[in-house]
């Protein structure tokens, strides 16, 4: 069975197989409807397998070397040197890579996924930046995990992929206090909201900020909203306002190279 993805990309990643898919493509049904890569959801285990397959095809890698972790909302990252199952991942909130049978990915529906690669390709990384693992530093502890394996912080490009836009991230004052009191810059990325006591949060300008606090001089965001676009991807914000329910989860996946073909 042979299936036509068509995930966003960025030029800044050019030289990576790399994409932010959508949830457009698979064969899940019902909330899960249809790209849902989610190993953690309550999906037919055969279609999320199908679904994952499709990815791995498209990245050019074999479909048990599209690898994950157990996403926390903290900042440990982990260097895949070889598969593991499906699902078996290690508690942690990002990747890299030099291996290029490998394709590393996150999960995601309103959290920023950011994909990184080195000058020359041959070193990746791909992150889960909710703000609470922004703010522990999963940023940064990715571009640690890439320096260790030999890049140059200064040559590594950042995208920060498909996440809730500011115009859709309503928070409170509590989440408003927990991200200035530790990080005061990140003040300039809330805007008044529209009820007393509330604000309107930009995540993704926020993690564009600190990777290029950390040195990273392209970083940049592709500034697609998660939760307005319903035909194209999953939203936990989506899901709330509506009541609660059963969601799937949207995959952004890179791996070391140029696409073969």
């Amino acid at each position: 069975m042979t299936t036509t993805l068509s995930p966003l990309t960025s030029p800044l990643l050019g030289h990576t197989r790399h994409g932010f898919f959508t949830r457009e493509g698979g064969v899940s049904t019902g909330p899960y409807a249809s790209l849902n890569c989610s190993t953690k959801s309550g999906d037919s285990p055969q279609n999320l397998a199908e679904n994952r397959r499709r990815v791995a095809t498209h990245l050019g890698v074999q479909a048990d070397h599209l690898l994950g972790v157990t996403q926390v909302h903290g900042r440990a990252v982990v260097t895949a040197t070889a598969p593991w199952p499906p699902g078996s991942g290690a508690p942690a909130d990002a990747l890299v890579t030099n291996q290029p049978d490998i394709a590393i990915g996150v999960i995601t529906a309103d959290c920023a996924p950011v994909l990184f690669a080195n000058a020359e390709g041959t070193i990746v990384g791909a992150a889960h930046a909710g703000w609470r693992g922004a703010l522990a530093g999963i940023l940064e502890s990715t571009l640690e995990a890439m320096k260790a394996l030999g890049a140059n912080a200064e040559s590594i490009s950042a995208v920060v992929g498909p996440c809730i836009a500011q115009e859709s991230y309503e928070t409170a004052e509590d989440m408003h206090m927990a991200i200035t009191s530790a990080d005061k810059q990140a003040a300039r990325f809330f805007a008044p909201g529209t009820r007393p006591g509330h604000y309107q949060f930009d995540l993704a300008g926020w993690c564009v900020f600190r990777l290029q606090q950390a040195g990273v001089r392209n970083a940049a965001a592709l500034g697609v909203d998660t939760l307005s676009d319903e035909k194209r991807f999953f939203s936990h914000r989506r899901r709330t306002l509506a009541g609660g329910g059963q969601i799937g989860h949207q995959i952004s996946a890179i791996a070391t190279g140029p696409q073969n073909g």
